[in-house]
C-alpha cells in the first residue's frame, strides 16, 4: 500500500470535514496500530473511544465473523438472536427495561430526545417538550443533537435549528431551577463533558438535579456514548452518581469497532413508544450485536479491576510529568491541561511522531486508551510523554 497515493485519493474524492494526520493505518493488533510502512504506534485514542478491546481481539473477531458467514443483515422487520440477546444482557447490567438500536451515538441521542417527548406529551401536554443540555456539552452532528449541543461554535452556518431546546450552565443548580418551567421535559447530562474539555460534573450537582426531576417526572437522559461502557471503572459513569436516569445512550465502545448506538430506557417511557414511532434499516444487525455480546462477555470483574488500576497508575504517573497543570475525567477518559504556554495540539503531533497516538479536547490533550492496557502499557506511553513534554 502507497502512502503518498493513499492519501492523494482521499484528499480528491473525500469531503474535506476532517483534519487528518499524515498517517495511513494498513492494521492493527491490540494496544498497536501499524501504518503503511510497518511503523508501530501505541494508541491511546482506541478509535475516539471505540475499540474497548483494542485492535482485532480474537473473541470480537470470532464472534463477529461467525455471524457474518451465517446472516449478515434482514431489517427489523423480521427477529435475531443477536440483537436480543444484546438488548437483555445490557438491560441486566443497567437496571433500565428495553433498548432502542441504531448505528451511532448521534442517533442514540436524536433517539433519546424522541423517547423523551413522547413520553411527555402522550403522558402530559403536547407543549411540554423543552429539553435543557449543559453549556459546554456535545451530543451529536445531526440538526437535533447538534442543538442539543450547548457550544456555539459546532453551531455556526447550520441553522435554522429545531426548537424547544434550552443551555444551563453545569454545576449550577439554582439555574437549572429558574430554566425549569411548565414547558420542559428532559434534562441531558454527560457525567463527563468529553468533547467539552474531559471535565466531570459535580457529585452534589447531579443529585441535586436527579432528586428535583424525579420529583416533577422530568426525564433524565444521560448520554454515555463517550463515559459508557467501562470506560470511566464502571460499565455506566452514572454508576458512580448514584444516578438512575430514565433513558441513557451508549455507542462507541459497544460494538468493539463496528457502528452501533442504543437508547436504554425505563418501562414506562419504553411504553409509549409503538410501531411506527422510531426506526432504524441497520439498527440491531446481527453482526454488530455479536460483537457487541463479545465485547460484554469480555468486562468482567477482573476486567474492570484492570481499567480502574490501569487509570490509578496513568493518574498518577501524568500528575508528575514536566508542564502538567491538572489531569481531568474519570477512569480512562483523561484529560491534561498544560502550564506554561504549551500546545496540546503540539504535544499530540509531536507523540504521534514517537509513536503514541493521543487526542484533543478544546486545550487539553485527551487521553481515551483501549481497556485492556497493561502496566507496561502505562508505562511506555508515560515514558512518551515525559520525552515530548521535557523538550518543551
Amino acid at each position: 500500500m502507497n502512502t503518498e497515493k493513499v492519501i492523494k485519493r482521499d484528499q480528491k474524492y473525500i469531503m474535506h470535514t476532517y483534519a487528518r494526520s499524515p498517517l495511513v493505518l494498513e492494521h492493527g493488533e491490540g494496544m498497536y496500530a501499524y501504518d503503511a510502512d510497518g511503523k508501530a504506534y501505541l494508541d491511546f485514542t482506541s478509535g475516539i473511544g471505540v475499540n474497548a478491546l483494542g485492535y482485532c481481539h480474537p473473541a470480537w473477531v470470532q464472534a463477529v465473523t461467525m455471524q457474518a458467514t451465517r446472516l449478515q443483515h434482514s431489517s427489523n422487520l423480521y427477529y435475531t438472536a443477536p440483537c436480543g440477546k444484546l438488548a437483555k444482557r445490557l438491560c441486566a447490567r443497567t437496571g433500565l427495561d428495553q433498548v432502542f438500536f441504531g448505528n451511532s451515538g448521534a442517533e442514540a441521542n436524536e433517539g433519546a430526545i424522541k423517547c423523551a417527548r413522547k413520553y411527555s406529551v402522550t403522558t402530559y401536554d403536547p407543549d411540554r417538550n423543552k429539553v435543557l443540555t449543559l453549556v459546554n456539552s456535545f451530543h451529536g452532528r445531526t440538526l437535533a443533537t447538534l442543538t442539543a449541543t450547548g457550544q456555539d461554535v459546532f453551531h455556526k452556518d447550520f441553522g435554522p435549528f429545531p426548537a424547544n431546546f434550552g443551555y444551563i450552565p453545569a454545576n449550577d443548580f439554582d439555574t437549572f431551577k429558574a430554566a425549569v418551567d411548565d414547558s420542559v421535559c428532559a434534562v441531558m447530562m454527560e457525567m463527563v463533558q468529553g468533547e467539552g474539555g474531559v471535565v466531570a460534573l459535580d457529585a452534589d450537582y447531579v443529585q441535586s438535579v436527579a432528586d428535583y426531576c424525579h420529583a416533577h417526572d422530568i426525564l433524565i437522559i444521560v448520554d454515555e456514548v463517550q463515559t459508557g461502557v467501562g470506560r470511566t471503572g464502571t460499565f455506566l459513569a452514572c454508576e458512580q452518581f448514584g444516578l438512575k436516569p430514565d433513558l441513557v445512550t451508549l455507542a462507541k465502545g459497544l460494538g468493539g469497532g463496528l457502528p452501533i448506538g442504543a437508547v436504554l430506557a425505563s418501562k414506562k417511557v419504553a411504553d409509549t413508544m409503538g410501531p411506527g414511532s422510531h426506526g432504524s434499516t441497520f439498527g440491531g444487525n446481527p453482526v454488530v450485536c455479536a460483537g457487541g455480546c463479545a465485547v460484554l462477555d469480555a468486562m468482567d470483574d477482573a476486567f474492570m479491576r484492570n481499567v480502574n488500576a490501569r487509570a490509578a497508575q496513568l493518574r498518577e504517573g501524568l500528575a508528575s510529568l514536566p508542564h502538567v497543570a491538572s489531569v481531568s475525567g474519570m477512569g480512562l477518559m483523561v484529560g491534561i491541561a498544560f502550564a506554561d504556554d504549551v500546545k496540546a495540539a503540539d504535544v499530540r503531533a509531536a507523540c504521534e511522531r514517537k509513536g503514541l497516538l493521543v487526542l484533543t479536547a478544546k486545550t487539553r490533550l485527551r487521553l481515551l486508551p483501549p481497556l485492556i492496557l497493561s502496566e507496561a502499557d502505562v508505562a511506555k506511553a508515560l515514558a512518551i510523554l515525559d520525552d515530548v513534554l521535557s523538550s518543551m
